[in-house]
């Protein structure tokens, strides 16, 4: 196929895979999986196909679940997962547990870290529901051995808080938000003000380091942390929402900037925080069929590349964060369209300076896109084959500067349904780790090349 171009005049690679099976039957939307695929090692060098994967362990299944408290990181050989009620720590290798905790007084898991920084994470626990006091207090957790660096208070908002980006660890700080009520309701004052809101602690001793220089009447919804700045989405005066760097040596802010007008209540139209180096947040779009963009900042607070959620491109499933990540300068995402007269998925991988398409890679109509990750030079993304073909999924890993396919495997094995939805999937040496979140599902199982 010949590459075409931009508007810009700019070449854009498009690629369709292959299909193998030869049907043309219609297939249903992208499926609505929230899933992270990290990348597979998988070999170099050109397209080949063969090989399939087998069980090594799997862990029990859980017998329910909750929308808080859940997250999932791989340390060194430690697999961890945590859910509203314990965090359990894993052999990667064997599935022994390791070590568990429970958070005291029956309290809850409310809020975790998205990430990990070396071995620790934050975790925020409270008493949630009815009568709960909220989720006020945030412990530094040592996931090599399970251990209790330090935990501090915070002041938790009425029930209506969000948990999402409630703390966050990067470049050797812990950053929490303290309590902001619901600004619709412009009865309630903030419980904190934001001057006072948004504070950081050494991520190791949990010393106290700074508060942030948040504006006058502003607060933080949400934080992310950096090697080089934290980052904060501000909501200001009740009908302004902003975006704020701040330095991680002593609080201070560096530069705002505006990012419109607050949503009308009931959208669930928000901002999120993709990427913080290099800065990409996404505005509005975040309920399926809204519209929004992603955004692309520099360094001091300057607009770069500006990506819509609806385009050339078709539709970029905006409302699954777990399919849309940042890696080597470029967005990628999901995105859904039409090819003649059938829907299909492909992966669409954008230029972050400048918000041009580099190239664009087509599933055919019988195959959907469940999930991908961008690391080292490739894209590594997960395709399930259809409910009328034989249920295996399919792995193929791409050059992720090019698009061009490198290897194609057929699992074997039905990945993303056989035993629940995929909430992530992870690699530790030969062994590929598929992460489930949710009632009655194995949270771990873990699958060698075979």
């Amino acid at each position: 196929m010949a590459a075409r171009t931009t508007d810009e005049g700019k070449p854009v690679r498009e690629r369709w895979l292959s299909d193998r099976q030869g049907t043309g039957r219609l297939r249903p939307l992208l499926a609505p999986v929230a899933v992270v695929l990290a990348v597979l090692v998988l070999g170099t060098g050109c397209s080949a196909s063969g090989g399939s994967l087998r069980v090594v362990w799997e862990a029990p299944a859980d017998s329910n679940a909750r929308d808080y408290g859940n997250g999932d990181w791989l340390v060194g050989d430690a697999l961890v997962r945590s859910r509203y009620d314990a965090v359990t720590a894993f052999d990667a290798g064997t599935g022994k547990r390791r070590w568990e905790y429970v958070p005291p007084q029956q309290e809850h898991v409310c809020a975790v870290s998205r990430r990990a920084a070396g071995s620790v994470v934050l975790i925020a626990r409270g008493s949630l529901g009815p009568g709960g006091a909220g989720c006020g207090t945030v412990a530094a957790f040592d996931l090599t051995n399970g251990r209790e660096l330090w935990h501090t208070q915070r002041t938790p908002a009425d029930q209506t808080e969000s948990l999402t980006d409630l703390v966050a660890v990067g470049g050797g700080l812990a950053v929490l938000r303290d309590g902001d009520d619901n600004w619709w309701l412009e009865t309630f004052p903030p419980t904190v003000p934001g001057t006072e809101a948004l504070r950081a602690f050494d991520l190791r001793t949990g010393a106290p380091r700074w508060k942030a220089a948040v504006a006058e009447g502003c607060v933080p919804e949400r934080v992310a942390v950096g090697e080089r700045q934290v980052v904060a989405v501000l909501s200001c005066g009740r009908t302004e929402l902003r975006l704020a760097a701040f330095d991680p040596a002593d609080g201070g802010q560096r530069w705002t900037v505006s990012l419109g007008g607050r949503p009308v209540p009931g959208t669930d139209a928000q901002v999120a925080v993709v990427s913080t180096e290099p800065l990409v947040v996404q505005v509005g779009g975040t309920a399926e069929g809204l519209p929004g963009a992603y955004l692309a900042f520099g360094e001091d607070g300057t607009a770069r590349g500006r990506i819509e959620t609806t385009g050339d491109h078709g539709t970029i499933v905006s409302h699954d964060p777990a399919l849309v990540t940042v890696a080597d300068g470029r967005l990628y995402v999901a995105a859904e369209g039409k090819h003649r007269k059938e829907y299909v998925d492909k992966l669409v991988a954008f230029d972050l300076t400048n918000g041009t398409e580099v190239w664009r890679y087509n599933l055919p109509v019988v195959k959907a896109l469940l999930a991908f990750d961008a690391t080292g030079g490739r894209v590594t993304l997960l395709a399930d084959r259809g409910r009328r073909q034989d249920g295996v999924d399919e792995l193929l890993v791409l050059d992720a500067a090019t698009g061009d396919e490198r290897e194609n495997l057929d699992t074997g094995i039905d990945v993303a349904h056989e035993r629940g939805e995929l909430a992530d999937l992870l690699t530790h040496e030969d062994l590929v780790i598929a992460v489930r979140w949710g009632w009655g599902v194995r949270p771990f199982s873990a699958y060698q090349r075979g």
